[in-house]
């Protein structure tokens, strides 16, 4: 599902990707205004899907520490003010979601950002941050 959930650079919240055509994407905001328009190919987008959070031994895919949100939250919106909170309570709450993470290299920014894009996610529904397994490996497996 973050496959489809794009951030874009220079525009607030998330975007989910409608079509694409030769320069430019059709994207939808993921919020209540549901609004569509063109991204073009000067733009820098990202998806959700190709995201990671730095820690002390690898990179932790960002699907993860959104399900680990999502568990310290009990699937709720998230209830720190990633607007108003310190950088000590921002730091406190990612101790608790990623307990390994990379001090020097994970700014007080990428928590805000992660907050508020959890926020945005789960206020929309999208509530299954796990990548979708082919069906023809989970056949091949059973």
């Amino acid at each position: 599902m973050l496959k489809t959930i794009l951030t874009v650079a220079g525009k607030p919240g998330l975007y989910k990707l409608i079509s694409s055509g030769r320069n430019m994407l059709i994207v939808e905001a993921v919020d209540a205004t549901k609004k569509r328009q063109p991204i073009h190919a000067t733009d820098k987008v990202v998806s959700l899907g190709d995201i990671a959070m730095y820690t002390d031994e690898e990179e932790v895919p960002l699907w993860q520490v959104l399900e680990s949100v999502k568990t310290k939250c009990e699937g709720a919106l998230c209830t720190i003010d990633y607007k108003k909170a310190s950088n000590e309570e921002l730091a406190d709450f990612f101790a608790e979601v990623l307990p390994n993470y990379d001090r020097d290299r994970v700014y007080m920014s990428h928590v805000r950002k992660l907050i508020q894009w959890y926020n945005i996610l789960v206020s929309c529904g999208i509530t299954e941050f796990a990548p979708e397994e082919p069906e023809n490996e989970a056949a091949e497996e059973a």
